[in-house]
């Protein structure tokens, strides 16, 4: 009787290569160091290439993942870039910030699996990381292979075109998308330079400006046409867009109206928004001075007030500025922070401190209008709120104070309604977000698309994307192409 055979057990996952964290502290330079091909094809190999690829349904912009990757596994980069291109218009970008561990990388079989040996889960497919690698290692020979992973680009369609304002992820998906139609798209920035969060709220240790950069250059060869400094319900109307002919406007406007806490000591100075933080240390890259002559207040003991990504962002980047101490304060546990599991990992190997079960209640003067203190009071575990966490307690009477001159306020963002204003016919939800279809992403206004955290709030890029895409097709629709 023949032996039954068994498969082999998946080899551990490729380890990525990182900056020593005692290194990074003093440069903006990426974390990520990236695989190398051997590697690549290593980590790629342990793809199990399911009948039913779970990952695929974890991603919100459908990428043909087990396609990919096995390109990849045969050493056939350009071969997965163009795999990649067919529905990911940012490879470079998602490969490093997009949550893989809670999509793809949270459906992939493979770790759901156990190690017969050890008994030990196996880690899943580092698809991120291979998608990093085939963005970031294909040359393309042209703009036309840069943007659709083909040496061949769409013919403009005389008559047809469409405007987009906002030039964030779902925007540059929208136009990466209609543009390999041979759409004219024209996107409308209202700051100086393009790119939205990915630019002005992402650090350049987390995704460097270069690679940004490289895909937005992308679209303008592809004739995309980039309008910076046209601020959305001021220099630029979604009705005067209609009236002049675009067939479709796209709002991706993002929303990056900033909240705070509402308690004493707001108005003193080193007291900031997140936001205004990051913004003025990107895309004013006062990480760079003096390169660019616009300096940063550089805070000495910083706070940073909030658990998500963004308050990681900015803790790292106050480290990387000077700063002898930096506390994240959070009013629940470690456990319950909705950062990534590698930003926080990052973050603690680089020396910040975590202040848990923490509210503050005030920030405290000097007695010349200048941050001195943040008065936290202590708080514990209660039952579930609406979201499944525990909902933090005050425990009465035990308030302290956490010495600092710069307290950075990342507690989440709204929506920004300038343009909203002047597009009255736009219908609204009650938190001042614009209302959609969610198959086509249409509003209230025919011919009016809207994606991105200006529909969902704060989301992530890759969420922002699948907005977009879904958007894009639903104008390709409208104008025939499909």
């Amino acid at each position: 009787m023949a032996e039954k055979k068994t498969k082999p057990t998946p080899k551990p996952r490729v380890a990525m290569r990182e900056q020593p964290a005692i290194e990074r502290v003093g440069n903006f330079s990426e974390v990520a160091l990236g695989y190398t091909r051997e590697q690549a094809m290593a980590e790629a190999a342990r793809c199990l290439q399911c009948r039913k690829p779970a990952c695929v349904k974890g991603c919100p912009v459908e990428i043909n993942i087990p396609g990919f990757i096995t390109r990849l596994a045969e050493g056939d980069v350009r071969g997965a870039y163009g795999i990649l291109r067919e529905t990911n218009s940012l490879p470079a970008v998602c490969g490093r910030v997009c949550p893989q561990e809670v999509q793809c990388e949270g459906a992939c079989i493979l770790g759901q699996m156990t190690d017969k040996a050890s008994g030990e889960k196996l880690e899943p497919v580092a698809i991120g990381r291979l998608e990093r690698f085939a963005a970031d290692t294909f040359a393309a020979e042209s703009a036309c292979d840069e943007l659709t992973g083909k040496p061949v680009c769409a013919m403009p369609r005389d008559g047809l075109k469409v405007a987009c304002i906002g030039s964030g992820p779902s925007s540059l998906t929208v136009a990466g998308y209609l543009s390999a139609l041979g759409v004219q798209v024209t996107i409308f920035e209202a700051l100086h330079e393009p790119g939205g969060v990915l630019v002005y709220g992402i650090p350049e240790f987390r995704l460097p400006k270069a690679t940004v950069g490289r895909e937005i250059d992308a679209l303008r060869a592809q004739g995309v046409e980039i309008r910076c400094n046209w601020v959305g319900g001021k220099t630029v109307a979604v009705r005067d867009l209609l009236n002049d002919g675009y067939q479709a406007v796209f709002i991706g406007v993002g929303a990056g109206l900033p909240k705070f806490l509402g308690v004493p000591g707001e108005s003193l100075v080193g007291v900031y928004s997140a936001n205004e933080y990051l913004t003025r240390v990107n895309l004013g890259r006062a990480y760079d001075y003096p390169a660019y002559d616009t300096p940063v207040t550089r805070g000495k003991h910083v706070a940073v007030i909030g658990g998500g990504n963004v308050a990681m962002d900015a803790a790292r980047t106050a480290l990387r500025l000077g700063a002898e101490r930096v506390s994240i304060v959070y009013r629940r546990t470690r456990e319950e922070m909705p950062a990534r599991r590698e930003e926080i990992h990052h973050a603690l190997e680089e020396g910040v401190h975590l202040e848990m079960l923490c509210n503050p209640t005030a920030y405290v003067g000097d007695g010349k209008h200048r941050l001195a203190a943040l008065r936290l009071q202590r708080m514990c575990l209660g039952a579930p709120d609406a979201s499944g966490r525990c909902r933090p307690e005050a425990i009465p009477g035990d308030v302290f104070e956490l010495p600092c001159d710069q307290a950075i306020l990342a507690v989440g963002t709204g929506s920004n309604r300038v343009l909203l204003q002047d597009t009255p016919e736009v219908t609204l939800n009650k938190w001042g977000y614009i209302v959609v279809d969610e198959e086509t992403g249409e509003t209230s206004l025919p011919g009016v698309y809207a994606g991105g955290d200006i529909v969902t709030g704060a989301a992530t890029v890759i969420l922002a994307m699948g907005a977009g895409r879904r958007a894009a097709k639903a104008i390709a629709r409208k104008l025939g192409l499909q």
